[in-house]
């Protein structure tokens, strides 16, 4: 067997055939058959075949479909019977939903089902696509819509979602590549304004740090005025402060002085004058102490009775502090504590009581002329 190139042939010795090695295309239809689930399905596929491309193949073709190939009608029959054959027996494995979704798996499946049917025979599928697959209408059935049909509008409206879902995500992403770009005008709008205040807040503050050094140097002028003027006035408050202390001094400090010292010349006259005085009212009672010592019992009474009235005065001066309306005397005259009769006194009770008399009476009037003095003060 030769595949392409030339031979030499003898006639009646030799004999020799043709085998076409161009693809078939079928469409191989397969009505009522049964998914799992029994559900009956009408299944349409295209197939493509040839012979098989290795010399194995080949040599299976010459001996076995050698006649078929010169009658493509025969050969593609064969093919299609074997094709539907295995079409059957793998939808009856899948459910009408596997069948509807995972199309590839059936073909691969297919593919791999048939190979060893096909390559027994010389022949190999190149190409498989299920085409459509529908329901199978029983008669008696009058729904309108079966198992298939349900599951296309299941896929149309999962397909409308999904192109629905598409446009959504394109549109958004359209909208968020609008926004981004908004976003990015409005950054660079931003950062450009974000300059342009840096530019101004430098020169101000240039301006601002001219306008200092300007302001430090007058402050700094105006503040030794300030000071000069300060001194100025300092200096001239001093001497005013020394031109007061020295009036002061000669208004006020000296007289004082001068006051002070004839006071104490005064009070020292004064002193020694009371001095004096109280040394000679000291020796006048020394030698009447002396005097009484001498003239005995009777001229102490008389002494008594001549001086009561200075002696009895301080304490008659106290009197006045307390308001009384009687006043009763105890005398003890001859060892005796008998009130004193008011109407056969004897001479010596009668002396004392008036001297008594007067003298407190002379108190008690002195006492009131000199509150009434004080009251007036």
């Amino acid at each position: 067997m030769i595949s392409g190139g030339r031979i030499f042939t003898i006639p009646l010795l030799h004999k020799f055939s043709k085998i076409d090695l161009t693809p078939y295309t079928i469409e191989v239809v397969v009505d009522s058959a049964i998914a799992d689930g029994v559900v009956p399905l009408n299944v349409k596929a295209t197939v493509s075949f040839a012979v098989a491309s290795n010399i194995n193949g080949r040599e299976r073709a010459s001996t076995r479909i050698l006649k078929m190939t010169t009658n493509t009608d025969m050969l593609t029959d064969v093919a299609s019977n074997i094709i539907e054959g295995h079409l059957r027996d793998s939808i009856a494995t899948m459910t009408p939903e596997q069948v509807m979704m995972d199309k590839d798996g059936l073909v691969a499946r297919m593919i791999n089902v048939c190979k060893s049917d096909l390559e027994n025979i010389g022949l190999e599928i190149t190409t498989m696509n299920i085409a459509d697959v529908d329901d199978h209408r029983l008669k008696g059935v009058d729904e309108p819509e079966l198992y298939i049909a349900l599951l296309k509008r299941v896929q149309t409206a999962n397909a409308e979602t999904k192109a629905r879902k598409a446009r959504a995500d394109a549109l958004a992403n359209s909208t968020e590549e609008n926004e981004n770009r908004r976003a990015e005008i409005e950054v660079r709008a931003l950062e450009n304004e974000l300059e342009q205040l840096l530019a101004q807040t430098q020169v101000r503050v240039k301006e601002e740090i001219q306008r200092e050094k300007v302001g430090v140097a007058q402050a700094m002028q105006s503040a030794k005025a300030n000071v000069s003027g300060m001194q100025s006035k300092i200096e001239a408050e001093k001497q005013r402060i020394e031109m007061l202390k020295q009036k002061f001094e000669a208004d006020i400090v000296t007289p004082a002085i001068a006051t002070k010292e004839r006071n104490i010349l005064e009070a020292e006259q004064e002193a020694a004058r009371v001095v004096g005085k109280a040394q000679g009212e000291i020796d006048e009672l020394k030698e009447t102490i002396q005097i009484l010592a001498k003239g005995g019992e009777e001229s102490k009474q008389t002494y008594l009775i001549e001086n009561f009235e200075r002696l009895i005065g301080p304490f008659a001066e106290t009197l006045g502090f307390f308001p009384v309306d009687n006043i009763s005397v105890i005398t003890g005259a001859e060892g005796k504590h008998d009130p004193i009769s008011a109407i056969h006194p004897n001479a010596i009770a009668s002396e004392k009581n008036d001297l008594i008399r007067e003298v407190i009476a002379n108190a008690l009037g002195q006492n009131d002329e000199h509150y009434e003095d004080d009251e007036e003060e």
